[in-house]
């Protein structure tokens, strides 16, 4: 079954299914108010240089302050003395297009300027956003813009010319190379995408001329107005995914929506009529996700635990820094002839389901994997080959270690914006995010504690009152009754319990009058 997308819009929420064999493998969720800053260009003004860290904040009129590192800034720029001094090419990744540095050091780069030799307070600048704010944190920006487009993708501040990784005959890659290198601005570089493989000269320089026109504006605005502005705004999801996704192996797009529909008619007329009769029109009474059974995928999928087939399961847990994934063989007793061979299998059946969930929940950042423990060297490498041939299908770049002998891998997942779960949840308003709340007992003798002190505040006083919900008053005027009795006699005062709805189950009042 081919590849297909499926948009779906209600009000201002769009979600974009990527569906392979009839399963789901990717979902984009955009709400307007939230979309994504990735790709957007603007005029920024620097607020704060920090050489200790070799980096500074630049206001580009978001809720905080987006970071900028030493390692993303182009010296050109600022300072012509520096032109030659280009740290090197990028890597010809067609879906680089937007890097993702080192995190920030306490020094520059061998030859790179320090950040306080580049940037001072009050400075203007045109920077893109590589990596949308993500938690607590600012956006992520460069000096170094990209600008993709349907088969090509500009870089005004690179010298360079990449060639997709995915095309693979060297005939092919010469004369691509050599056309794009023959008609690129002087200075600029081009990576020439997989979809170009075969595609005339003529299209080609169509589509260098559009992004060489696209940054040729940004310039000539970037003279006209005050930080912070912007300069260019990426296109919305859905044109996104057309422009980076709808290829030649995709067999069809539906949209549900008749605006948006004629929206993706006339960009890809523009880019690549030949695709027009794959796009597709829904009309059924019933949700497009619901139809396709995407709605129900995603019920499945986005869960804390996540089963497998066998009966073995994961757990995926997230924090600010990393997210670890637990392999368990859950109910699955194996069928083999001994525990090794039962762990490999499933072993084996986790690595297909952590890297559909990857991309299903567009995880990035750090990730350990902790497989169950395998004896056997050669069942490890079976695992770990296992796990890099199932990363090929993942669009997203990644880098992944071999499996340590406590049966753990280590990975990075590229990652420019909030993943699924993030996006689509909150914090719990009861455990605050933490994933438990304490227990009733605990409660119970913290407020022991609690009236020891309040009896001491108060010593004239005859009564103690205690507030709390109504769980804990159960407790405390059951299983735990006796050790209020005693709490009694040995404060000499009455204790008076009430029981309030509207308290947290943690939270409680203790006073006198």
């Amino acid at each position: 079954m081919p590849t297909e997308i499926l948009v779906n819009t209600m009000g201002r929420e769009t979600r974009v299914a990527l569906m392979e064999s009839g399963q789901l493998v990717e979902l984009h969720v955009d709400r307007g108010v939230d979309r994504g800053y990735v790709g957007n260009v603007y005029q920024g003004r620097v607020v704060r240089v920090l050489p200790g860290m070799q980096a500074a904040f630049v206001d580009i009129g978001l809720d905080r302050a987006a970071f900028l590192y030493v390692g993303d800034i182009w010296p050109q720029m600022f300072d012509p003395k520096h032109a030659g001094e280009d740290e090197g090419p990028p890597e010809e990744d067609e879906d680089a297009t937007i890097s993702e540095e080192s995190p920030p050091r306490d020094a520059p780069r061998p030859g790179q300027p320090a950040i306080q030799d580049l940037l001072t307070e009050g400075q203007e600048i045109v920077v893109q956003v590589s990596k949308d704010p993500i938690g607590t944190k600012g956006a992520r920006v460069t000096t170094h813009v990209t600008l993709p487009g349907r088969y090509l993708v500009f870089m005004p501040t690179v010298d360079h010319v990449g060639i997709s990784r995915r095309i693979a005959k060297d005939r092919e890659r010469r004369r691509l190379r050599e056309f794009v290198d023959k008609n690129r601005p002087r200075g600029g570089g081009f990576i020439v995408r997989t979809i170009c493989a075969a595609q005339t000269n003529q299209t080609l320089k169509q589509d260098m001329n559009y992004l060489v026109g696209i940054w040729d504006k940004v310039q000539s605005v970037a003279k006209t107005k005050k930080a912070p502005a912007p300069l260019h705004l990426d296109h919305g999801l859905v044109l996104r995914m057309v422009r980076d996704a709808f290829h030649d192996d995709v067999g069809r797009m539906v949209v549900d929506t008749p605006k948006l529909f004629d929206e993706v008619s006339e960009f890809i007329q523009e880019f690549s009529p030949e695709l027009r009769e794959k796009i597709h029109l829904y009309r059924g009474a019933e949700p497009i996700f619901d139809t396709f059974g995407v709605e129900t995928e995603i019920n499945r999928s986005l869960g804390r635990r996540v089963w497998l087939k066998s009966g073995g399961y994961l757990v995926i847990d997230q924090t600010e820094a990393l997210v670890s994934i637990d392999v368990n063989s859950g109910k699955f007793v194996g069928q083999g002839t001994s525990l090794e061979d039962t762990t490999v299998r499933v072993n084996l059946e986790a690595v297909k389901e952590v890297v559909y969930q990857l991309r299903l929940r567009n995880i990035g950042g750090i990730i350990i994997i902790d497989f169950i423990d395998m004896d056997r060297e050669q069942n490890r490498d079976k695992v770990y080959r296992a796990l890099e041939e199932e990363l090929k299908h993942d669009r997203a770049r990644t880098n992944v270690l071999k499996i340590s002998d406590l049966g753990l891998v280590q990975m990075t997942r590229k990652r420019v914006q909030e993943d699924v779960v993030r996006y689509l949840s909150e914090t719990c308003p009861t455990c605050e995010g933490r994933g438990a709340v304490r227990s009733r007992q605990t409660v119970c003798y913290d407020i022991f504690r609690e009236l020891q002190r309040e009896a001491a505040r108060s010593v004239a006083k005859e009564a103690l009152y205690v507030n709390v919900h109504p769980s804990v008053a159960d407790l405390l005027y059951g299983e735990e009754y006796p050790v209020l009795e005693q709490v009694e006699i040995r404060l000499a005062k009455r204790v008076v319990v009430r029981a309030l709805q509207h308290l947290h189950v943690e939270k409680f009042e203790v006073y006198s009058k």
